[in-house]
């Protein structure tokens, strides 16, 4: 069989997807194996593959393959979001190159071309996660417009309205002139952004020649004021207590209010009202029972009501309107300010406060038992700092306004009569039966027109993908719900989990998820979020072809801390590349190999210690990694195998038990490396797939149809302590030795003699002939004192004194700047130790490790001043 120089991604990757899909890997049915389900949050059917779906799912497969080795029946259930604003607005932009305005479409016209564009886009991303090599259940795609979706939805609404917690009500909310639709507090983004802070006077209209003075960013409002407030301890005002001022073009006359509301400091202490376009003054409207004067329209113009610039943009207006109060002589000055203004998060228009009537969901009720579920820890976070927030976020949880001014999406089910009544049912037919009993002469007219907010779908994700809504009892959602994680940003952590949360108690009384675990924000070197509009978000497809599925799962899961943003470097990317490559190499040694073993030639004392001390360093590092992926340390897991299999596998082990040029090699030790190799490989699997895979297959000959992913991992028994602490102390004993060599200049091929004051003389008379041939030594003795003219090398208590080489050619250098690097590290060390404030805040463990370090670097400081003194 030939072997390729190198791992080659793209074939192998093409090859293994398609073996592991072909064999039903990835398909779960239910059995008497315990579940581990895993719903992917679905991706906008908009979406195309980021690194932040990178992260995300990377981290999700590495759970579903580790836990199919642990012995579940794994299910990863993928799906797609309609994501009614940002598909609308996409279908919109193609109209509009087409040359179609959507305003002269009727509903249905509009929904057809919608759904061509999800039918010829929608399943992009669904697709490119294949290329990253998830091991999804594709026989359970969902989307959330599917006909048994929808009817979930609408069943949903109508139970939930039938209970009281649905309402219809005018509210201030937030609106996106863009999209024309509401928005959740949620869907607005809050930016630093620069305007002008002007400051108009309006005239008193009992005292001619007196103005009162206003500071406002938004000039083009100015139409709607429909009073001015000040605070009623603010003595520059006292005296206008009862009087009016004029608004300026406008010419209407408003009364001067005083309301403990307004903040003396800003401005001028003088609030301009406007109820019709800001939250706070639209309650002081209420309170002081002042008129709404709504002067900006839907699409974001001046509407009829403001009486200047009709029709207008409201920006254009803004500067027109400066213009206009500067001729008037009504602006006192300008001043430079910033202040946070809403965007919306989908269109990134400025949002605009207005008055609506929507429909709402009262929230109170359905938020304490999921509040209660996870501070009781019924649904863990990871990291736990999430539940502050969370808890904050629910104690204040406001009415949620679940109506959108869109055609996309599951459409109210609310009919109106001809008197305005409204029927809330599932179908129209049941709305006209409620109607035909209610009011025996009246007819529907028409259906509400808005669809629901999409978290009003996904909400229900965890429980529709397994058919909640055919049959709340049936077998496949008694089997995998509630589901074992939820892997999700934090940014949607009310958008959604909350939400999901809520709905499972409300509707089958269990949590959604036992477990939530919260990924980082990709961030590029800078510490910038990556986005298209920055340029700083690489084409991960591309990345993926360049360099394979493989190498980028490593850099998001290395460079990803629990729970914390990642600074994304693709210099991650070679440093995987580097450790597929490493491994590809340990391959191909150990195949080799295996064509000159003798099957009965026994392993050597050497070679039996190497093979059992492997099998321990296996098991050991098994058990921390069990540790680690527990509670969602995968970026440590991952270091951690990475780290056994480069330095313990292939720099250590394989150089243990390497057979000379053209020696016959033991049969044993060969498939005892084989083994282990094995073992590693069922380690790293979950994390990189595809090599792992191509490896297992490659190294020795399998039973036909085996595949490493669908392994069982086999328990392991604990690890032998005495015989890993052996293995540290020759591996520091090994690597002093060498650097030894190094720093006395000895050639490669030359040996050196090697003395050594010890407790324990028996350790280095058991692995003499491994330490000789690792290290290059002619001899090794023990001795009861300094040797001449020989560099001291400390192992622990242990003191070896190395002759060979030429001490003149930079030796004593080497030393003494060694030596002056550890005397600055001691000083550094014990500065630590002698800081209060650190002794009383770190952990015992830590202490202890800053111990240790400083009496280790004493240790070397005194062996390398006696080295020096020998060398004198």
């Amino acid at each position: 069989m030939d072997i390729s120089k190198s791992f080659e991604h793209g074939p192998a990757e093409q090859h293994w997807y398609t073996t592991w899909e072909k064999a039903g890997l990835f398909h779960s049915v239910p059995d008497d194996r315990p579940a581990y389900t895993i719903v992917m949050p679905p991706p906008n059917v908009t979406g195309v593959l980021h690194m932040g779906h990178a992260l995300n799912n990377t981290v999700q497969d590495a759970l579903i393959r580790r836990a199919k080795a642990k012995g579940y029946n794994t299910c990863w259930v993928p799906g797609t979001d309609h994501a009614s604003i940002a598909t609308e607005a996409k279908v919109v932009a193609r109209l509009r190159e087409q040359g179609i305005d959507k305003a002269t479409l009727d509903r249905e016209t509009f929904l057809t071309h919608a759904w061509g564009w999800k039918e010829q886009y929608g399943g992009i991303i669904l697709s490119q996660l294949r290329k990253l090599g998830c091991a999804l259940d594709w026989e359970r795609t969902h989307f959330t417009l599917d006909p048994d979706y929808y009817a979930a939805v609408i069943r949903v609404f109508v139970d939930l309205y039938r209970k009281g917690h649905i309402y219809r009500g005018i509210k201030m909310i937030n609106w996106d002139p863009n999209a024309q639709t509401a928005l959740s507090d949620e869907e607005v983004i809050h930016k630093p952004t620069a305007s002008k802070l002007v400051y108009v006077k309006y005239p008193i209209v009992e005292r001619e020649g007196e103005y009162i003075t206003v500071a406002t960013v938004r000039a083009e409002t100015i139409p709607g004021d429909t009073a001015v407030c000040v605070h009623p301890d603010d003595p520059r005002y006292a005296h206008l207590k009862g009087l009016h001022c004029i608004v300026p073009v406008s010419g209407k006359k408003v009364p001067i209010i005083f309301d403990e509301y307004i903040d003396p400091e800003f401005g001028t202490g003088a609030l301009k009202v406007t109820p019709a376009h800001d939250i706070n003054d639209y309650n002081l409207g209420q309170k002081h029972n002042l008129e709404v004067i709504d002067t900006i329209n839907a699409d974001g113009t001046m509407s009829e009501a403001a009486g200047v610039f009709v029709g207008e943009d409201r920006f254009t207006a803004r500067k027109k309107m400066i213009a206009l109060l500067k001729e008037q002589g009504l602006v006192e000055k300008e001043e430079d300010y910033t202040s946070p203004v809403g965007y919306s998060e989908r269109t990134q228009a400025v949002i605009e406060p207005r008055l609506s009537m929507q429909w709402w969901c009262r929230m109170p009720d359905l938020a304490q038992p999921a509040l209660d579920a996870v501070m009781n820890d019924q649904v863990q976070f990871f990291p736990p700092k999430f539940r502050n927030l969370y808890r904050h976020w629910m104690e204040n949880i406001k009415d949620w306004n679940i109506s959108r001014q869109l055609w996309w999406g599951q459409r109210i089910p609310a009919w109106y009569d001809d008197k305005g009544t409204i029927y809330v049912a599932e179908t129209e037919a049941e709305a006209e039966a409620e109607c035909r009993e209610k009011n025996p002469d009246g007819r529907l007219v028409r259906q509400e027109d808005d669809v629901l907010d999409t978290w009003f779908s996904s909400w229900l994700w965890p429980l529709e993908v397994f058919g909640w809504n055919k049959d709340a009892d049936n077998s496949e959602l008694a089997y995998y719900y509630p589901t074992a994680t939820l892997v999700t940003a934090p940014e949607i952590i009310f958008f959604w989990v909350a939400r999901m949360i809520m709905s499972g108690i409300e509707y089958t009384g269990k949590i959604p998820f036992r477990k939530v675990y919260f990924t980082g924000i990709v961030r590029d070197k800078q510490g910038r979020k990556m986005s298209k509009s920055l340029g700083n978000s690489p084409d991960l497809l591309q990345l993926i072809e360049d360099n394979g599925a493989d190498a980028i799962r490593f850099s998001v899961i290395i460079s990803s801390p629990a729970g914390n943003d990642l600074l994304y470097d693709e210099g991650q990317i070679e440093q995987g590349r580097a450790f597929i490559n490493k491994m590809w190499n340990a391959m191909k040694l150990v195949r080799s190999w295996g064509d000159r073993i003798d099957a009965d030639l026994a392993p050597t004392s050497e070679e039996a210690f190497a093979i059992n001390w492997m099998q321990a360093r296996i098991a050991q590092v098994a058990t921390e990694v069990d540790g680690m992926m527990e509670d969602f340390r995968l970026s440590e897991a991952l270091k951690t195998i990475y780290s056994l299999i480069w330095n313990d596998y292939c720099s250590w082990f394989l150089e243990w038990i390497k057979p000379l040029p053209e020696q016959v090699f033991s049969g044993p030790v060969w498939m005892a490396a084989c083994d282990s190799f094995d073992r590693l490989l069922q380690l790293l699997h979950p994390f990189l797939p595809f090599v792992t895979e191509e490896i297992y297959q490659t190294l020795r000959i399998r039973p036909q149809g085996e595949l490493l992913f669908a392994i069982q991992e086999q328990k392991l028994s604990a690890p032998n302590e005495e015989l890993l602490q052996k293995g540290s102390k020759l591996q520091l004993v090994i690597t002093a030795l060498r650097d030894g060599r190094n720093k006395a200049g000895v050639k490669p091929k030359e040996k050196v003699a090697v003395s050594m004051t010890t407790a324990d003389p028996g350790f280095y008379e058991q692995y003499a002939s491994l330490l000789k041939r690792s290290a290059g030594l002619e001899t090794l003795e023990p001795t009861d004192s300094p040797i001449a003219g020989a560099q001291t090398l400390v192992c622990g208590t242990d003191k070896l004194y190395l002759l060979g080489g030429n001490e003149m050619a930079g030796g004593r250098e080497a030393l003494e700047k060694e030596l002056a690097h550890l005397r600055g590290f001691l000083q550094s060390v014990a500065k630590k130790l002698g800081n209060e404030k650190f002794m009383q805040n770190a952990q015992p463990q830590v202490i202890a490790a800053e111990q240790k370090k400083q009496a280790d670097a004493q240790a070397k400081i005194e062996a390398l001043e006696e080295s020096l003194r020998v060398l004198a």
